[in-house]
């Protein structure tokens, strides 16, 4: 965490706040979150709630209450920022479309290296054991023949994306009943693609790498997956039990 909100503070486009949207983590975190706070003067809003599993779905709807933001820019907290990443996602932001980036994913070595030192370093496609290589390169004037538009949905990845709030609010959030591990960000695609957006894909912008660590429980993701289809099939563009409840 600490090393991720550092990357935050070193964006040479500074956020206009920062929301920590906070699944069940424990005293270690907020002392984290609190220390950062005071060493900021950009608004930190932290929302948590208790550890009952994995329910990122309803805590990043809670979270998202709490910005009066007209476009957001999220990731994951595994996922430490390329110093030019959000004026990158800016520079992307288009009306009708929802931002899909992608990831260079850290070895286990390179990640304890980090954590340990308490310093971070970009990744380059040299880099041993890194993974996703391609994602590392930032070339700005080359990323426009890169961009990929379409309909596309199961692609997204939460860790890297970017959509209007209005957009958002539109579809009405993250699914809340999509409890557990796996896929609650394709089926938020899905809903955005049946209202009526699109995605832009976005490649040698926007790098993030993702600090490696073991797996979540998968146990519900053959069920969530099934939602990502009936809401796909079925052009499903609002859930029920979503950001209004």
């Amino acid at each position: 965490m600490k090393l991720v909100l550092e990357s935050v503070l070193r964006q040479n486009i500074l956020p206009d706040e920062i929301i920590i949207a906070d699944d069940g983590s424990g005293e270690a975190t907020r002392s984290i979150v609190e220390a950062f706070s005071r060493s900021t003067t950009i608004p930190v809003k932290h929302f948590w709630h208790p550890d009952e599993g994995f329910r990122k779905t309803i805590i990043i709807n809670q979270a998202i209450t709490g910005t009066a933001s007209d476009y957001i820019i999220q990731i994951d907290g595994d996922i430490v920022l390329h110093e030019h990443f959000i004026r990158d996602h800016i520079s992307e932001a288009e009306r009708g479309y929802y931002i899909r980036g992608s990831r260079v994913l850290l070895p286990e070595d390179k990640t304890l290296h980090y954590l340990d030192s308490g310093e971070f370093e970009n990744a380059t496609i040299f880099g041993k054991g890194v993974k996703n290589r391609f994602n590392a390169l930032r070339i700005p004037f080359l990323a426009p023949i890169l961009i990929k538009k379409s309909k596309r949905s199961r692609n997204l990845i939460g860790c890297n994306c970017a959509f209007w709030k209005e957009d958002f609010l539109k579809v009405n959030g993250y699914n809340n009943e999509l409890k557990g591990w796996g896929h609650e960000d394709i089926e938020l695609a899905a809903r955005f693609i049946n209202s009526g957006l699109s995605q832009k894909k976005v490649k040698m912008k926007a790098v993030c790498y993702h600090l490696y660590h073991p797996f979540n429980d998968r146990v519900r993701e053959n069920i969530n997956y099934r939602v990502y289809l009936d809401t796909l099939n079925q052009g499903i563009a609002y859930c029920t039990n979503g950001y209004y409840h």
